[in-house]
């Protein structure tokens, strides 16, 4: 009886050490997998892109869900905003641009090739001043148009590592208009006739191609994301406006299969304004 029982202690044992062995080894494999997974990537830039054919875009102030709501007489529900803004301006002001990054010739792309296995890093970026948003750029008026009615709101493209989004010398550039939108089972409508005259900054709402390619964060460590600013000069107030920007580029194609917001981004303007 004894022996019995030592005889399935000991098989006992025998199948422990087993599956210790198995799992062992098992974890083993995994991180050897691993290990030489991490090694065919680069700290720079991604090995695999081919999802990202246009990027998409974003607005600030961006609000709750993708609304700005205010009223022109309550200096609270705007200053919200403009709060935003500066912000988010903030690492734009000229004097840190001069300091740090490059002031570059327009319309060329800022190429810096690597020298085959030796880096060119940390690269350089080029200056996008703050004071290019003109009356965007709340310098002048610290509201941003928003206690006037005349709201500024700035876009910016999302960055895409190795991306040039233009040829021939052509920059991309913003249009932004009145949003079609569904309001019943088969009926649509846009407020085209709400949304008034546009004014962009910088002239014609170009992202310059002197911004591009982006090397990634790593790589270019002061990356001034370009930006353009779009002031409502006279949209309609009390009345709900949706809204539509989107990139023109002679590379880059909006609203494809795989993203019907790619290149594109919509938001809605309601500017509240008592008559008395």
């Amino acid at each position: 009886k004894g022996e019995g029982e030592r005889n399935r202690w000991r098989e006992t044992g025998l199948i422990l050490l087993f599956y210790l062995v198995f799992y062992i080894f098992l974890g083993g494999m995994f991180v050897l997998t691993m290990y030489v997974m991490l090694l065919t990537l680069d700290d720079y830039k991604p090995t695999y892109q081919d999802r990202l054919v246009t990027p998409g875009m974003m607005i600030r102030p961006r609000g709750e869900a993708m609304e700005i709501l205010y009223n022109t007489k309550d200096t609270e529900s705007f200053d919200i905003y403009a709060q935003t803004l500066n912000n988010f301006l903030e690492s734009y002001n000229n004097s840190l641009q001069v300091q740090n990054n490059d002031e570059c010739p327009p319309d060329n792309y800022f190429i810096q090739e690597d020298s085959g296995e030796v880096r060119n890093n940390p690269k350089r970026s080029c200056q996008f001043n703050r004071s290019t948003l003109e009356e965007c750029s709340g310098i002048t008026d610290r509201t941003y148009g928003y206690q006037k009615g005349q709201p500024c709101v700035l876009i910016k493209l999302n960055r895409v590592i190795g991306m040039l989004p233009g040829k021939d010398g052509q920059s991309p550039y913003v249009t932004c208009g009145a949003k079609r939108y569904k309001v019943g089972q088969d009926e649509w409508k846009e407020d085209s006739d709400a949304i008034g005259e546009l004014a962009y900054y910088p002239p014609n709402g170009t992202f310059n191609l002197m911004y591009f390619p982006y090397y990634g964060k790593k790589a270019q460590l002061n990356y001034s994301q370009p930006l353009v600013a779009v002031k409502f000069l006279n949209i309609s107030l009390n009345t709900d406006v949706n809204v539509e920007c989107k990139i023109n580029s002679n590379t880059l194609k909006t609203g494809g299969e795989r993203d019907k917001f790619a290149g594109r981004v919509s938001f809605k303007l309601r500017i509240t304004s008592p008559k008395n």
